[in-house]
């Protein structure tokens, strides 16, 4: 591939190629290209390595291939769960040569969360890890005795940070959205309270522990202490965590239904703020699709979980550029860089108008060394609020963009 912009973990982009030999790649950058070689021009595309998703639950390499995802993390909740050695091995090669599954053994026969799985046979067959599922382990004993195999074979635990005792049957998080619908609801400190516990057991057996999701602030903090302390731990996030929050679920939207359950606009709020200081590590898609005779029932009888994988990369994206520019700034990026009109009119439909989004560029961008270079632009650009009156215009405002991702985000569920 040539005239791209290859993107690498060393270099910024810059205008170069890469050069693919035998199906590996042997150079990148400034390459001087044989004679005799196919050349795909990528000039105006950025050419990067393909994304790796830590923690799906199906094995989906058609969804993965549309998102870029090349390799995936597997879930051992699988039918049967990945608790043997020939499971994981039957996992590590059932989607060759489409994309590259890492299996996740289980952590307890039958993810049942009493007694231990064979962990070093299913080290040995392929697993990379070991989880401890969907619903986790409640009982701390089980929990412990795990960490101590783990750290003995060198082998990182995934966790599912929920004590099981306060969350019940719970499928909502416990407030004023989950008590005006009469749901089922826990409370958000019932996560916080099994990260307590999982630090304070990896502390003592000095484990290697990750956590699949943190989606409140009061665990966010413990995590961000932790790693102060020097733990080895890290974590991880969803989308639909920092996207969405409990507001989502308002008229029983079953497909909005997660596990972890959507948590109040504060956590929404923390959890952006982990994504940017570095405190949450990675963002998965979780992918786990759900057909609609398992969502169109009653909310709390719909089952938990959403597709992730072919969205991935566009709305982790999306949310770089509102955590770094804001929203107002957000738009007019993705306004003016878009060459495709039919995109371009829908976004000026969901977004703030052009007199208000040049109120917020005034400053300009001080990282960029401009002082309106923006808003000079959009002067000569097509305006998407031309022929309304300028008291007819909307504000800008950051709800009513959320509100319209919030909407495209779970009609792409529904498909």
């Amino acid at each position: 591939m040539s005239n791209g912009h290859p993107v690498t973990a060393f270099t910024n982009t810059q205008l170069g190629s890469v050069l693919v030999a035998d199906r590996e790649i042997v150079a990148v950058g400034s390459v001087e290209l044989p004679s005799n070689c196919q050349i795909i021009d990528a000039k105006g595309l950025t050419i990067a390595p393909g994304l790796i998703d830590a923690g799906v639950f199906k094995a989906d390499w058609r969804a993965y291939h549309a998102g870029g995802i090349t390799r995936v993390m597997l879930m051992p909740d699988q039918k049967p769960p990945l608790d043997n050695p020939a499971m994981i091995g039957f996992a590590w090669g059932a989607t060759k040569p489409h994309i590259w599954v890492h299996p996740l053994a289980a952590a307890t026969r039958g993810l049942l969360g009493a007694e231990l799985a064979e962990i070093g046979l299913c080290q040995a067959a392929g697993a990379v890890g070991v989880a401890t599922g969907r619903a986790g382990i409640a009982d701390s004993g089980v929990m412990y005795r795990l960490m101590q195999y783990a750290a003995g074979f060198d082998l990182v635990v995934v966790s599912h940070a929920e004590d099981a005792t306060l969350t019940g049957d719970a499928v909502a998080t416990d407030g004023e959205v989950a008590t005006r619908l009469g749901l089922p609801a826990a409370p958000a400190f019932a996560e916080a309270l099994a990260v307590a516990r999982d630090l304070r057991i990896a502390e003592a057996t000095g484990a290697r522990l990750h956590f699949r999701q943190v989606t409140t602030a009061e665990s966010i903090a413990l995590v961000r202490a932790a790693k102060a302390r020097g733990l080895a731990v890290t974590c991880g996030v969803t989308p639909g965590h920092f996207l969405m929050s409990e507001q989502s679920v308002s008229g029983y939207r079953s497909f909005a239904r997660l596990s972890p359950p959507l948590r109040s606009e504060d956590d929404r709020q923390a959890v952006l703020a982990g994504l940017a200081d570095g405190t949450i590590d990675c963002i998965a898609s979780g992918h786990d699709p759900r057909s609609q005779e398992d969502k169109r029932l009653p909310f709390a009888d719909a089952e938990p979980g959403m597709i992730g994988a072919e969205t991935l990369l566009a709305l982790v994206i999306l949310t770089s550029i509102l955590l770094r520019f804001g929203m107002g700034e957000a738009f007019v990026r993705l306004w003016f860089d878009d060459e495709h009109e039919g995109r371009r009119r829908r976004l000026a439909r969901a977004a703030p108008c052009r007199d208000a989004l040049e109120h917020e560029q005034g400053a300009g961008d001080p990282e960029r060394g401009e002082g309106g270079d923006l808003g000079q632009r959009s002067q000569h650009a097509k305006d998407p609020c031309r022929g309304q009156r300028p008291a007819q215009r909307p504000a800008v405002s950051p709800q009513i963009i959320e509100q319209k991702i919030t909407k495209k985000v779970l009609r792409q569920q529904r498909v």
